[in-house]
């Protein structure tokens, strides 16, 4: 491997790790600011760090690999996510942030459904935790798998120690870079960090496609257009091919954003409610751009595969393969940075929500309600450190499935916690054994829909994706339990 590439990834990680040094002299003095920054996010930092944790590795390897296989039908995914989000910073961002401090200075979402509705305060907060830590443990797993992709396509046999597979190796490197300035810096850390690879993220999805489409080898639009017809005439359709039942299961995907804990707590720790309409100008701009680039290369990168006769073993590797190909060490080493990047992004602020539940819902709930800020810091690095080893495990098969294990993940926050978060926000007569009842009923049914394989086939129709039933299933019984449970004394009000 060129020593280029090396000096661009050591570049990389060095900054991550000046980052975690940084932040740790600046916002770890206690549990407010390790968790939560202070709450005192910019609007920029707040807005490409939420898109940043959101985006992992499947936009550069999940979404153009999709694309790679089916054509542009497989866009509709993205246009879900992007209306998604944007009903996520009008809804749930502007009144998240006030209500979380409002509602006694909630540092988790778990705890915010606790305060809001004191008589459930303990089932709620433990459920909740439960929840986040079981999807947090597989969707930092499909992070790991990213990044043992990475390793394997680009360095192959290069890296080998004691018989431990390249994979291996790319996973526990990944691992181990954020957990060093996550465990030091927390959530300022990660929010900096966040920043610094949604920038990197966004300007490797405007050149990569470019230097596909209009580079040596890339023909343009038109001799593109014509090898994708000859692999498949309804290769650019967004329509061919598609039911009614694949329409919504990919469009639903947006509705997970209501309910992804390590997205939304960047509306909790955002400077001012009056910074969030800025935030979401510069976030649904940074997302448009990224999303744009990632489909493009998906569709033009199958056109220069097919084009040039290469052989692509692993569509979700298209980013990684073409890196290697077209570029000159140097810009190689910083495309593979900015794919670790989008997986260091999301895993770290999965990390650090699964361990501020285990910290404020667990220890302080249950082991030790008079810890004292410098306890609770320590606590929540150890945390961090357990649920990262478990999720390294969960990653250790090589032919787990990037968008796959996304999917499931994004489902189950979805399902279990969207209608919470969007009706506990909104609807002032919402009870808090409805809101436990949404809760247990939203995660319950996606992981039933997965186990029976409903979300591949459905009595001898296509599979439906697991959210769009465990979303209305969990809106319905946070409904019709809290209409009859609404009583004064379950919750408190809306003012």
């Amino acid at each position: 491997m060129a020593i280029g590439v090396w000096i661009s990834l050591i570049t990389y990680f060095a900054l991550m790790i000046g980052i975690g040094v940084y932040s740790a002299k600046r916002s770890t003095s206690n549990s407010e600011e390790y968790m939560l920054g202070g709450r005192q996010l910019p609007p920029a930092v707040a807005a490409l760090s939420a898109g940043a944790s959101d985006m992992s590795g499947w936009l550069l390897l999940g979404l153009p690999g999709a694309l790679y296989l089916s054509g542009l039908v497989e866009a509709w995914i993205g246009i879900g996510l992007f209306i998604g989000a944007f009903i996520n910073w009008i809804v749930v961002a502007p009144r998240l942030r006030e209500q979380t401090e409002r509602y006694d200075n909630a540092l988790t979402v778990p705890q915010f459904l606790a305060n809001r509705f004191p008589t459930r305060a303990t089932a709620l907060r433990t459920v909740s935790a439960i929840i986040i830590v079981v999807f947090f443990a597989v969707y930092t797993a499909s992070g790991l798998v990213a990044g043992g992709k990475l390793f394997h396509s680009a360095f192959g046999e290069l890296i080998n120690f004691g018989g431990i597979s390249d994979y291996s190796i790319g996973v526990w490197l990944t691992l181990g870079i954020v957990l060093a300035y996550t465990v030091m810096g927390g959530f300022l850390a990660v929010s900096l960090t966040d920043f610094v690879q949604g920038c990197i993220m966004m300007l490797a999805l405007v050149i990569m496609p470019a230097v596909v489409l209009f580079g040596e080898g890339g023909g343009g639009f038109t001799q593109a257009s014509e090898t994708l017809a000859s692999v498949d005439p309804n290769f650019l359709s967004l329509f061919q091919g598609l039911t009614l039942i694949g329409f919504i299961s990919t469009v639903a995907w947006g509705l997970g954003y209501f309910g992804q804990p390590h997205i939304i707590v960047r509306f909790m720790a955002i400077r001012s409610v009056k910074d969030v309409p800025t935030a979401r100008n510069i976030g649904m701009g940074w997302m448009a751009i990224s999303l744009a680039g990632a489909v493009a290369l998906g569709v033009f990168g199958r056109a220069y595969v097919e084009r040039n006769g290469l052989v692509l073993d692993d569509a979700e590797t298209l980013f990684i393969v073409l890196s290697n190909l077209l570029f000159h060490p140097l810009v190689t080493g910083f495309l593979y940075a900015a794919l670790l990047a989008a997986v260091m992004s999301t895993i770290s602020s999965q990390l650090l929500v699964a361990s501020s539940s285990l910290t404020e819902d667990f220890y302080r709930l249950f082991l030790n309600k008079k810890a004292d800020d410098k306890t609770l810091v320590l606590v929540g690095r150890i945390c961090v450190l357990a649920v990262g080893i478990i999720a390294a495990i969960i990653a250790g098969d090589p032919n787990s499935q990037v968008l796959g294990l996304v999917s499931n993940a994004w489902a189950g926050f979805g399902a279990a916690f969207g209608p919470l978060i969007i009706l506990s926000l909104t609807w002032n007569r919402m009870s808090g054994t409805g809101a436990l009842a949404g809760l247990v009923t939203g995660a319950a049914t996606v992981m039933i829909w997965i186990a029976l394989g409903w979300n591949s086939s459905f009595f001898g129709l296509p599979g439906i994706y697991e959210i769009v039933p465990g979303f209305i299933l969990s809106w319905i019984a946070i409904v019709v339990v809290s209409k009859a449970t609404a009583t004064d004394t379950e919750f408190r009000p809306i003012t």
